[in-house]
């Protein structure tokens, strides 16, 4: 490739890198998983003679959609070997990501893990038609499928997800309220406060990756998640500190124990109340949430 097509491929790329990563991200729920893919992307993207290409972005798309599907296959393994709870690794994002509702749905904690729950190729097929609105064609090219699989792949994976995301929208707001109540209850760690703001059906998943101390199954009901959550704080002889902030679109609190930043922790709001709690604690996990991530759609 003369110099001249390496400067316009390095453009392009870097045109549409924000779009790849995201895409990657959601794909993969790892940000060094979807570095890596992007790399991968790149090397094969600056050998394809661009003449030939009709349409660059989804060419680059389609290239990052296989280097992803093939990561996810590898994830799986690491993942069965994973110690305790797997959860995506949170991002820390710029507000117009919370402002964009169809891309902070999208990448939220919870839409996240329930994309967990899909096949590679479903979560692939779901992700770029409902996230991305590729064309079916232009996915079947991408998962090496029949545009009539991919319809009816998106069909189930559609039916999949809504019957597990969220049943209602909540707004900024009401979830920035809820976490200000939550907030005060972290930092007081009393029993009862934790049954006033935590739902009857409230799930805790908590990822330590075995380094630090987490559940190694999800915590059900609301007595079990405040026991847990008392308990714990309560063994800490500093005081806790938090945080709010905004992770994957959505506000979340950062906390902090003995001056070091100890987990992020992202909720799951229904009925003003706390259905969902995500706290990741795995140091390796955190190492996207002192500078914004720019994610889009677009």
């Amino acid at each position: 490739m003369s110099d001249q097509a390496t400067d316009l491929a390095t453009e392009t790329f870097v045109a549409h890198r924000n779009l790849l990563f995201t895409v990657a991200y959601e794909m993969l729920g790892s940000a060094a998983d979807a570095e890596d893919v992007l790399q991968e992307t790149w090397l094969r993207w600056v050998k394809v003679d661009l003449a030939e290409v009709r349409d660059q972005r989804a060419y680059l798309v389609r290239i990052t959609t296989r280097q992803a599907l093939n990561r996810l296959r590898t994830m799986s393994r690491r993942k069965e070997a994973y110690v305790g709870q797997w959860l995506p690794e949170p991002l820390l994002t710029a507000p117009d990501v919370a402002e964009d509702v169809e891309l902070a749905e999208s990448v939220s904690m919870a839409m996240m893990l329930v994309l967990e729950t899909l096949s590679p190729t479903e979560r692939a097929v779901f992700v770029l038609r409902e996230a991305f609105d590729v064309t079916y064609d232009e996915i079947a090219a991408a998962v090496d499928k029949s545009p009539a699989a991919v319809r009816q792949i998106a069909h189930r994976a559609r039916q999949h997800v809504d019957a597990r995301r969220p049943r209602q929208a909540v707004s900024r707001s009401e979830t920035r309220a809820a976490l200000e109540s939550f907030q005060r209850v972290l930092e007081t760690g009393n029993l009862q406060d934790f049954l006033d703001v935590l739902a009857p059906e409230v799930v805790l998943v908590s990822d330590g990756g075995g380094v630090k101390r987490a559940a190694l199954r999800p915590i059900i009901g609301v007595e079990k998640v405040a026991r847990f959550m008392a308990g714990g704080l309560g063994k800490n002889k500093s005081p806790i500190v938090v945080a709010p902030t905004m992770i994957n679109g959505s506000p979340a609190l950062l906390v902090h124990l003995d001056g070091e930043l100890d987990g992020i922790m992202a909720v799951r709001i229904e009925d003003a109340r706390i259905t969902g709690l995500y706290y990741v604690r795995n140091p390796e996990k955190l190492s996207r949430v002192a500078s914004e991530n720019p994610l889009t759609l677009r």
